[in-house]
């Protein structure tokens, strides 16, 4: 069976976590606080789940999900995640992590520079621009008139691919953004941002998004 480690146990984590385990994934789960700390969510989550050190569970997981507030971005191990696919939800707010100035400018995107910090992973963006309680709510089976889209951005085909496979299974059709250097069209005060779109209206939403804001 597939595990998921995911680093980062707040709203969008374990919302993914809760999706995921109700589908059949392992999942072993991290914050920056401690395993004990968990105590009460892997409880909820059943024997599919398990708390661990954020170490332990990109180490644990065939693939990670990212999804710590952006200025921690650096304190994501690094040798644990190596050849693995590693799926990023951050999004950027300085008011929350200070101003990263090439991110002010548009010279760099959050997901690009996750990257960077992994240099041996596969980084997509993924789950970023959903409100955290449609992640369990809003999915729908492929087919469905009017399922909703979400947005996925890699420069490599396989962390891309991974992403579109779950989003199907967690009920999403897929938009594919392309690389890296372009996902900055799905994150915050965007037109595609938390706004409940089929793939033809995320589309057209990514392709008007302004560079900065």
């Amino acid at each position: 069976m597939t595990t998921i480690g995911i680093i980062g146990a707040g709203h969008i984590g374990s919302q993914v976590a809760r999706k995921a385990v109700q589908l059949g994934y392992d999942v072993v789960i991290s914050n920056s606080r401690g395993p004990e700390t968990l105590a009460d969510l892997v409880a909820e989550l059943g024997p599919r789940a398990r708390a661990a050190t954020p170490a332990e569970a990109a180490a644990a997981g065939d693939f990670a999900v990212v999804s710590v507030p952006f200025r921690n971005y650096r304190d994501i191990p690094v040798e644990p995640l190596a050849g693995k696919v590693v799926i990023d939800t951050n999004n950027y707010y300085w008011e929350r992590d200070g101003r990263f100035p090439a991110l002010d400018k548009g010279e760099a995107t959050t997901t690009g520079l996750l990257q960077e910090h992994l240099p041996a992973s596969k980084v997509a963006k993924g789950f970023n621009h959903i409100m955290a309680k449609h992640i369990t709510a809003d999915g729908t089976p492929a087919g469905t008139a009017n399922r909703r889209a979400l947005a996925t951005a890699s420069d490599y085909a396989e962390a891309s691919g991974l992403v579109t496979k779950l989003y199907d299974e967690f009920g999403f059709d897929t938009v594919n953004i392309g690389p890296l250097s372009e996902s900055w069209r799905a994150e915050r005060a965007r037109p595609a941002y938390v706004v409940r779109q089929n793939a033809a209206e995320l589309a057209e939403n990514l392709a008007k998004a302004p560079r900065t804001i």
